[in-house]
């Protein structure tokens, strides 16, 4: 029974720095339905209210929150653990989550979870994060982004969950997404030409976001299977 109720893997979807929930599912719908409909997309604001500027001023409408704080050079990092619990809480009680969607800084967060996950220093009392969905990321502790305590290991080994990373040319964490995508195993990547944004999918992305659907799907008909 299992198997026919739970057709589309789950994702908790992370919004980018000074932005919100409702401002990310309005730019993933740049994203065809073909895409889409094969997930189950839930998105979360971030625990903190903006506390400067937002990019997205005039563009979206507010409020606007964020997920932690750093320093001007990326090297500390502040209200991170309580960012975790915030997350963790509702995962627990809106759950079960099979993956999780992020931009910008809730990619850099959703690119790290699984590593902090698989050390016990982050997501305890939830069920493995099975795929992430990367876009505009960055690795803690790679070449742009130094690592809270919590997850200076996040990297330490290979990570094995499937991986989309959508990375742009223009995109200013171009080389720090780049870099991410060394982080995991057999990762799936699409290019697109633009900047820091959710890009619309060419023909190649598509191919390669259906590509990662499919992945999806089976490995949630194997799960729920074997559990069934």
């Amino acid at each position: 029974m299992e198997t026919q109720t739970r057709k589309k893997p789950r994702f908790l979807c992370l919004h980018g720095f000074r932005t919100s929930a409702e401002i990310l599912g309005k730019q993933l719908s740049r994203w065809p339905e073909a895409v889409l409909g094969k997930l189950d997309l839930v998105f979360l604001d971030g625990p903190y209210y903006s506390r400067g500027k937002s990019d997205v001023e005039g563009f979206f409408d507010p409020p606007y929150y964020e997920w932690f704080q750093f320093s001007q050079d990326f090297q500390e990092y502040y209200n991170f653990e309580e960012c975790l619990a915030y997350i963790e809480d509702y995962m627990v009680k809106h759950g079960p989550f099979d993956g999780l969607l992020g931009f910008s800084q809730g990619a850099i967060l959703s690119a790290a979870l699984p590593g902090m996950q698989l050390k016990g220093m982050a997501l305890t009392r939830v069920p493995k994060i099975k795929f992430v969905i990367i876009l505009s990321g960055g690795k803690f502790g790679g070449i742009k982004f130094g690592a809270p305590k919590l997850a200076i290991n996040a990297f330490s080994s290979p990570l094995k969950c499937p991986s989309l990373h959508v990375i742009g040319e223009a995109d200013f964490l171009k080389e720090a997404g780049t870099e991410l995508v060394e982080a995991f195993e057999e990762p799936l990547v699409i290019h697109h030409p633009k900047g820091h944004t959710v890009a619309r999918l060419d023909e190649k992305g598509l191919k390669t976001a259906l590509s990662f659907t499919e992945t999806t799907e089976r490995q949630i008909v194997v799960s729920y299977v074997l559990i069934s």
